[in-house]
């Protein structure tokens, strides 16, 4: 499967211009199976979403069933949406057979504010597409090692966000950690550029189930990145070093 990630600077509090620009952006790349931008890509991440929140059949999330069936491929992102009066950091898995996939992000970023206004998800989201399991992830989750372990249920997890450029170092290293410990390929897909509150330099990755660099968009700068997901290559990896069998039990809870 081909993976494409995105690195896009966005327009705060303006999702029709970061959709156009969206749209622009994808038109001048190849084809792929799997096109992901970054966390709350038509808005900026808001922790006061008040008036900058989309509905839940907003127009972004038309525009990305459209490209999907359009151009043969998932579109992913997450989005800011308010749906019965509550707030949701929205990570969108659109399937080009109009399938909608969703997960509320779990971890709220605390320090920002973000739980102040948005409400918390508590279910793990893995869409199995094309013959990969693939598991969602939004930004803050990345330093919580527990709820997204792979319990034999996922290929890939995919993050996105707004991490800004002061912990940059953090996310390079964790996204690293998580494909080690997981066996897993991770998509990592950062913005980059500012909004009122942070700046942002990018970091975008693909990292494959050892821990190295497949694909990755060059620092401060809007562009792609594209891989191959190798499941034939995986599932040798894991059957030869079946490290996953040997992971402490452990239950969640909610």
């Amino acid at each position: 499967m081909k993976v494409t990630i995105l690195q896009r600077n966005i327009e705060w509090a303006n999702p029709s211009l970061n959709v156009a620009r969206a749209d622009e952006a994808l038109a001048g790349l190849p084809d792929a199976d799997l096109f992901v931008w970054p966390e709350m890509f038509s808005t900026g991440f808001c922790t006061q979403p008040e008036g900058i929140a989309e509905s839940a059949d907003s127009d972004t999330l038309q525009w990305m069933k459209r490209k999907a069936a359009e151009r043969d491929c998932a579109i992913a992102g997450s989005v800011a949406v308010c749906e019965e009066g509550k707030y949701y950091n929205r990570f969108y898995f659109v399937t080009p057979d109009g399938n909608v996939f969703h997960y509320n992000k779990k971890h709220l970023f605390t320090y920002g504010g973000e739980h102040e206004r948005f409400t918390a998800g508590t279910e793990r989201v893995v869409v199995d597409f094309r013959g990969v399991r693939i598991l969602l992830a939004v930004c803050y989750d990345l330093r919580f090692p527990v709820w997204t372990r792979n319990k034999g249920d996922y290929d890939m997890i995919l993050y996105v966000a707004s991490w800004p450029t002061p912990r940059v170092d953090a996310w390079s290293a964790l996204l690293r950690a998580r494909a080690i410990e997981n066996q897993c390929y991770v998509a990592g897909v950062n913005r980059v550029g500012n909004d009122p509150y942070c700046d942002y330099s990018g970091g975008s990755v693909i990292i494959d189930p050892y821990g190295k660099t497949l694909a990755e968009c060059p620092w401060n700068t809007e562009s792609s990145a594209t891989a191959e997901i190798d499941m034939e290559a995986l599932e040798k990896f894991r059957k030869k070093f079946p490290v996953l069998g040997d992971a402490d039990p452990f239950t969640l809870n909610k």
